[in-house]
Order: C-alpha cells, then sequence, then structure tokens
C-alpha cells in the first residue's frame, strides 16, 4: 500500500461509480511509480477500470525539439509497457486545464490522480483542472524518497537544515516498490495508437536545436544507464565527481528529470553498493541536494526570479549593481560561446553539442554569465535560457536551484566582498585549474566541432 502521507487531496468530491485515471505528468515510468501504484490500487478497490493520461502542451518553458524528442520516445516506451498490463494509454494534446477536464468529464472518471511538481506551471495546471472538476483530485509525490510537504513545512536555509529533517525520516520511507499488476477491469474504448514520428514532426517547438542522439531515452535505457554507473562508477564517485575529464558522475539527470527512472529505485540500488564514502557522497548529491531543489520551488514562486534570493544576497547585489564589467557579453555571444575564456567557451559548446555540461562546470558557468552581465536580472534571465534550451534536464528544479546559487546565493553564505559578486561566492579560472586539467578538457571539447553553435542561434 501506497504510503498516505505521499498523497495530497488537491480536491475533494463525492465518491461515484466509474475509472480511476492517472494524470502522468513528471513521473513519465511505469515501474516503481508510487502515482501509478495509488491509482491501481484505487482501481482494484472500486472493481473500476484504470488508464494513464499524458496531456502534451504545445509548448513547456521554451524546451525544444531536442527535449519533446527525448520525452515523445519514453512515452513510447510507456504506452508499450502499460499495455501489457492491460492499462491504456491516451496522450492529449492541448492546454491541459481544458483538455483534463473534457477527458475527466466525457469518460465519466471517478477520481484522478497526478504525481507531484514543484513548479509553477505545473501548479497552475492542476489549479485549473480542480476548478473544472467535480471528482476528487489526489496528487501522489512520486519523484521524491521523502516528500516535499512531509519533508519540511518551510522553506529550508541550506542542505545542512535539510539533511537534518531527511535522516530521521527517510527510514519511514526509503522502502522497496510494490510491483503493479495486470489490471482485471478492461477500459471501455481502446486509445488507438498514438503516431509518435508524425505528432513530433508537426509540434509548433524550435527546431533549431536538434535530438541528441548519444542518451538514449526511455525506462529500460534508464536502468541500463543505472547499472552501469554502479558497476563502473559508483566506486570512484567521491573523488572523481568533480573532474570534467574523468567519467565521474552517474549521467542519470535526463532520466530523473523525466521521470524515466525513480530517484528512490537509485537510492535503493547504492545504498546496496560501493564504499561507504561513494555512497555517501552520491546520496548526499541525490537525496539530500535534489530534494533541496523541490523545497526551494515549492515553497519559494520566485525560484527564478532575483526577487526570490535571500535578502543578504538581493542587498550585496544591489550594492554592487554599478561596478564596471571588465567584459561584457550579449545573450547571442554567450550562446555562440564567443568569449576570451576558453574553459567557458567548452563548457557551453559541452552543453549546445551533447545536451549535458559537467555539474562542476555548471557552477563556473553561471557565476561567469553575473560577472559578464549587466545586472543580476539579465544574468539570471540568461542563464536560465541556455539552460533550459540546451540542457535535456532543464526546466527543473535542480536547474532553478544551482543557477540560484551561483548567482544568488541561495542555500549558500556571504563570503568575501568583491565588484560585482558583492558577497555572492566566486570561482575564476585559476580555481578549475587546482581542480582538474583545463587544458585537457578545452582540447576534448574543441574536437567536437563548431556548426552546432552556430545553428543553435
Amino acid at each position: 500500500m501506497v504510503n498516505q502521507e505521499r498523497i495530497a487531496e488537491l480536491k475533494e468530491g463525492p465518491r461515484r461509480a466509474g475509472p480511476v485515471v492517472y494524470w502522468m505528468s513528471r513521473d513519465q515510468r511505469v515501474a516503481d511509480n508510487w502515482a501509478l501504484l495509488h491509482a491501481q490500487e484505487e482501481a482494484l478497490a472500486r472493481q473500476s477500470p484504470l488508464a494513464v493520461v499524458f496531456c502534451l502542451a504545445p509548448s513547456f518553458l521554451g524546451a525544444t525539439l531536442r527535449q519533446y524528442a527525448f520525452m515523445l520516445a519514453g512515452l513510447e516506451e510507456v504506452a508499450h509497457r502499460l499495455a501489457g498490463f492491460g492499462i491504456p494509454f491516451f496522450l492529449l494534446e492541448g492546454e491541459p486545464a481544458e483538455e483534463m477536464s473534457r477527458f475527466v468529464e466525457g469518460e465519466g472518471v471517478s477520481l484522478l490522480i497526478t504525481d507531484f511538481d514543484p513548479l509553477r506551471i505545473k501548479r497552475s495546471w492542476k489549479e485549473a483542472v480542480a476548478a473544472r472538476i467535480s471528482i476528487p483530485f489526489r496528487e501522489v509525490d512520486a519523484h521524491n524518497i521523502v516528500p516535499c510537504r512531509r519533508a519540511s513545512p518551510k522553506p529550508e536555509y541550506s542542505a545542512a537544515t535539510l539533511r537534518r529533517k531527511l535522516a530521521r525520516l527517510i527510514p519511514d520511507f526509503l522502502e522497496e516498490f510494490s510491483r503493479l499488476a495486470a489490471h482485471p477491469f478492461p477500459w471501455t474504448r481502446s486509445p488507438g495508437p498514438v503516431p509518435w514520428a508524425e505528432l513530433l514532426s508537426r509540434l509548433p517547438v524550435d527546431r533549431s536545436v536538434p535530438v541528441v542522439t548519444a542518451i538514449v531515452p526511455g525506462e529500460s535505457a534508464a536502468h541500463r544507464a543505472l547499472a552501469a554507473f554502479l558497476d563502473e562508477y559508483l566506486e570512484g564517485y567521491a573523488t572523481d565527481r568533480n573532474d570534467p575529464n574523468r567519467n565521474g558522475q552517474s549521467g542519470l539527470s535526463p532520466y530523473l528529470h523525466f521521470g524515466h527512472l525513480a530517484p528512490q529505485r537509485v537510492a535503493l540500488a547504492v545504498a546496496a553498493g560501493g564504499t561507504s564514502e561513494a555512497r555517501e557522497a552520491f546520496l548526499e548529491e541525490l537525496v539530500v541536494r535534489r530534494e533541496l531543489s523541490d523545497n526551494f520551488c515549492w515553497y519559494n514562486d520566485r525560484y527564478d526570479r532575483v526577487e526570490g534570493f535571500p535578502d543578504w544576497a538581493k542587498k550585496t547585489l544591489d550594492r554592487h549593481r554599478g561596478n564596471p564589467r571588465e567584459y561584457r557579453y550579449s545573450r547571442e555571444a554567450l550562446e555562440r560561446a564567443e568569449t576570451h575564456d576558453p574553459l567557458w567557451n567548452a563548457a557551453q559548446k559541452e552543453m549546445v553539442i551533447t545536451g549535458k555540461m559537467h555539474g562542476y562546470l555548471r557552477m563556473y558557468w553561471a557565476k561567469k554569465i553575473l560577472e559578464w552581465s549587466g545586472s543580476p536580472e539579465e544574468a539570471l534571465a540568461t542563464a536560465l535560457h541556455l539552460n533550459d534550451r540546451y540542457e535535456l534536464d532543464g526546466r527543473d528544479p535542480n536547474g532553478y536551484a544551482g543557477i540560484a546559487w551561483s548567482i544568488g546565493g541561495v542555500h549558500d553564505r556571504p563570503w568575501g566582498e568583491r565588484p560585482v559578486f558583492g558577497m555572492i561566492r566566486y570561482m575564476n579560472f585559476k580555481g578549475c585549474v587546482r581542480k582538474f586539467d583545463v587544458q585537457a578538457y578545452i582540447a576534448r571539447i574543441s574536437a567536437m566541432g563548431t556548426s552546432m553553435l552556430s545553428a543553435g542561434t
């Protein structure tokens, strides 16, 4: 049975006969999905049909062909896997508030269940749907190991403050998943085949950012990537993760972002392998830092604005607004990686071409955008635009929190004061040289070519 503390009532309503629907959004997988498991529990108890519905919005926070292609390929696998359990998959197109409410009423749905997401746009969709329907509507946190609402009732100041709370609660939530069963109560009609290739070809999205082929989308690929990380890279994670020249990171972030892989499955697998140092280092990132990002976006609806920075950071940035910048670059120049800094250019180029950037360099990359922009507002807007345009895992709480940490001191503390940055933590080229072989990294990325940089703008 799904832990009741994962479940929030978004709308109450009278119980009535009819099918149960899981409105899949953030957690796009069949295995290890608490929201889907809860939906089946309810459908079995009611002896009712169960369906999964995904609503494809015509645009989403600047996502391009790159991200839509990755997502749709994953959803195609979801539909195929669900069919094996006798659960139909419906793909709707359009504005979620309108399409979901129409589906609920048209199919006589008795209960609507969805997954948790702290982003404003997802919350607004749910509020709009709740206002239009008359049946019970529930949300299940299938993404966090400790449900976001349960982990803390307030915004956390730092990783340290949330870490203590999570340590007390994890034993209550880090449990093995139950298994989805073949569903014995059939839906009254077939959803029909989804024309996946045609759908992708006609979507009105930005096609100047091409599909990434080196990272295979979907639930099966996600589990293969996890197995490879456990076998080959977990043991060295504690020492290798901050070196961009080593395969020291997990490579799982796109799969976690699109919900192809449950963070809880990753945590269970990692907890069973590797040295204690490697396990602790990885679980700090997977659990504490990632769930801190959800906490940030859930309790701070200005997570993508300077107004969402802590007061000390806003004050120190304000004091240094008028400081002269040695270098100033337009958004277009940054997008083309046309700066004086070869390391920054290489990091930008890696992101544009591969759809990912090493975690350590993401910090350096964002801080330099602050240093080279006319204002913190300009820097934040530029960093979010580039991140969300090219990263496969863009438009994610981790991205919002990471950029806010780099530019606005979120979850950090004041450091020594300097021009432009004020007391925001500073990073520079020399510091990176001390960390890893910068020239080797630049040479490796330079060998990738430059055509994408022109096409991407």
